[in-house]
């Protein structure tokens, strides 16, 4: 949870669809969500309550823009992720998969010296803040499956499907995918 006072936001639009972030009075990302994800720790009226301030967006969507032309493979943002122990560590943790790679949740919990917390490993991936910048896109289940990516397995597919071509080919041609187009590594 995070204090509602102080909170700002702005709206912008990405290939797959139309973003909304929260900054704190520092200027720290909290969220990155797309706009039709529920924020978790906000009642619909306080985010509606929030005046939408567009300057905000613009180093985010820069970097994003440079992510999706294939340009940028790690963000450099200030951000600020809120939440428990261990849903912070898991979320530090997909700070280190690396770009055109993924994890399933075991090799996560194992990571994290936590081998039985496969299923609160997917927990905390669920509750990640900061969509894409904090990539929770990169985790899948044991058998390769893509499963749990709260703003939709299309969008899931389309990222892991886009950095894999960036990764192997230099190809930074992003297409929204669905989940039986993607051809996992």
């Amino acid at each position: 949870m995070f204090a509602y006072v102080g909170l700002r936001t702005a709206c912008f639009d990405t290939p797959l669809g139309a973003m909304r972030l929260l900054v704190d009075a520092q200027g720290a990302l909290l969220r990155l969500d797309f706009e039709e994800d529920t924020v978790h720790g906000l009642t619909s009226e306080q985010l509606a309550g929030l005046i939408p301030e567009p300057a905000l967006a613009e180093p985010v969507q820069t970097q994003l823009d440079a992510y999706f032309a294939g340009k940028l493979q790690q963000f450099d943002l200030p951000f600020s992720l809120q939440g428990t122990e261990f849903q912070q560590q898991v979320w530090q943790a997909l700070l280190t998969i690396p770009y055109g790679q993924t994890w399933t949740y075991g090799q996560m919990a194992e990571h994290l010296d936590r081998p039985k917390a496969v299923r609160a490993v997917g927990q905390a991936c669920g509750l990640n803040p900061i969509s894409i910048i904090v990539p929770c896109h990169r985790v899948q289940g044991a058998n390769g499956m893509l499963t749990g990516f709260s703003s939709g397995l299309h969008r899931k597919a389309s990222l892991l499907d886009f950095e894999r071509r960036v990764y192997l080919t230099g190809e930074a041609d992003f297409q929204l995918s669905m989940p039986a187009q993607l051809d996992l590594f």
